[in-house]
Parts: C-alpha cells; structure tokens; sequence
C-alpha cells in the first residue's frame, strides 16, 4: 500500500513539474507583450499610457477602428452562435434519431472547412458577398457571421457529437413521444439540458475562433478585433499589443472555463 501511495506521488510531483513547465513556457510570450505594451523601445522608460488610452483616458481618438472592431467582432460572435446552433443541433439530432446512415456524410461536410485554407474560402466568399452588399443586405461587418459560421462548424460539430455520443439519444427521445411531446419539446426540453456542456464547449471555442480571425475579414474588406488591431498597431504598437494580450487572456479564460465545465459535468455523470 505504501509503495501504490508512494508511486502515485511520484506521478503527482511530475505532473505539477510538467505543467510548471508548460506554464512558463506559455505565460513568458504573454509576459513579453505586456511588458512591450508598457515600456518604450528606444528609452526603455515604463508608462502606462498605452494602457489608459485603450480604457478611455487619454488621447483615444485613434482608437476609433479598435473600437469598431470590438464591437463588430462581439455582435458577429453572438450572430454566429445563433445560426450555428439553429442549424446544426437539430440537424445532428434529427441524424441519430431518424437518418443514421447519413452521419458519415453530415461529418463530412461539417470537417471539410478544417481541409480548406481561410484565402480559400475567402475566393469563393467574395463574388457571394459582392452579390450580397448590392442586391440583398448592406456591406455592414455583422455580416461576416455567415462565413465565420463555416470557419466554426467542424469545432461546434465535434463538441456537440461527443455530448450526444455521452447518451442515449434515441431512449430518452422515444421516451418523451410515449408521453405526448411534441418533436420541439423533446429537443428544447430533454436534450438540450443534457447538452449544457457540449453546447458551452462549441459556445466558448466558436467565440475564441470569431474573435481571432483576420483573413477572411480582411481579404473583403471588414472591420472586425483584429483588423482594427491590425490598423491601431499602424499608429500605436503599444495599445494594439494591450489589446492583443487582452484577447489572448479572454481566450485562456474560455479555455479555462470550458475545461471546467466538462470535468463538471462528468463528474455529474460519474456520480449518477
């Protein structure tokens, strides 16, 4: 017994040295751009400037793109989660109940943007968004929630099929029918509330990918986060790399978040 609790710390002592590793591996490139965006390069004098003029003190007048950015990029990310949820949980849903010789083929379609290169779907994006801008909608940034939704399909498709994958679709679905609910019922009601995590897995990851995505924004010509970044750095490199280590911890965060989630809910399904 003894040797069992001695062997089991030894793997304790490695795992925290490991991840002490890793983190100072990942936390030194974070240090590196806070300690740019407070310190000049030619005086080497720290001020807090960059910092002051991105939450409004200051001169901030050329933080106008930035500003922009932002908010396109949060209202995009909220119009992205909508039609991707909208679109591909029912459909997932639908698949394992009723088509489960199509799954193969939704997988398919749902991974085929990760074989694809974001400039190449910008080329077939651009006589779409064209037609768009003139005949149909307006050249507003929002729009880019159509095409950022194919950017996050594979990652929301992967995250919504192992909470799917975790239980028995088809028992609890036929379950509620033997009891008179109605289709809507059974997938707003009894299998999205055993969803939670999957949904905030694809929730969270889908987030992280709209706001860190240039090319697709930039080859059409859209303001999002990180083309305003991109111009604000033209003019100050100090406040576009506050604004980059702010983005890079939201998106930790997330991470961090979405890895609590998921030992929650396994947990929750370990002790029932």
């Amino acid at each position: 017994m003894s040797r069992a609790k001695a062997k089991a710390r030894n793997q304790r002592i490695f795992r925290i040295i490991v991840l002490g590793i890793v983190g100072l591996f990942l936390a030194y490139p974070l240090y590196a751009l806070f300690e740019f965006s407070i310190r000049f390069p030619l005086t080497g004098k720290y001020s807090w400037d960059a910092w002051t003029k991105l939450f409004g003190a200051g001169d901030a007048s050329r933080l106008g793109p930035l500003y922009t950015g932002i908010v396109n990029s949060l209202i995009i990310a909220v119009l992205t989660l909508a039609i991707m949820f909208v679109i591909l949980v029912p459909t997932m849903i639908w698949v394992r109940l009723k088509l489960p010789k199509l799954r193969r083929v939704v997988e398919f379609i749902c991974l085929l943007p990760l074989t694809l290169p974001a400039i190449v779907l910008v080329v077939g994006l651009v006589p779409v968004y064209r037609f768009m801008a003139t005949k149909v909608l307006d050249t507003s940034a929002i729009w880019l929630c159509f095409a950022y939704v194919v950017l996050v399909l594979p990652f929301s498709y992967r995250a919504l099929d192992a909470g799917l994958g975790a239980m028995d679709v088809k028992t609890l679905a036929a379950a509620a029918r033997s009891m008179g609910a109605s289709w809507m019922t059974v997938i707003l009601r009894v299998i999205l509330p055993n969803l939670r995590g999957a949904v905030a897995s694809a929730a969270f990851i889908s987030i992280a990918v709209v706001l860190g995505e240039f090319t697709i924004a930039r080859m059409l010509a859209r303001e999002n986060l990180q083309t305003g970044v991109m111009l604000v750095n033209q003019a100050a490199p100090q406040v576009a790399a506050a604004v980059s280590l702010l983005t890079l911890l939201f998106g930790i965060a997330l991470l961090v978040g979405l890895s609590y989630i998921t030992n929650r809910t396994h947990q929750k399904r370990t002790r029932s």
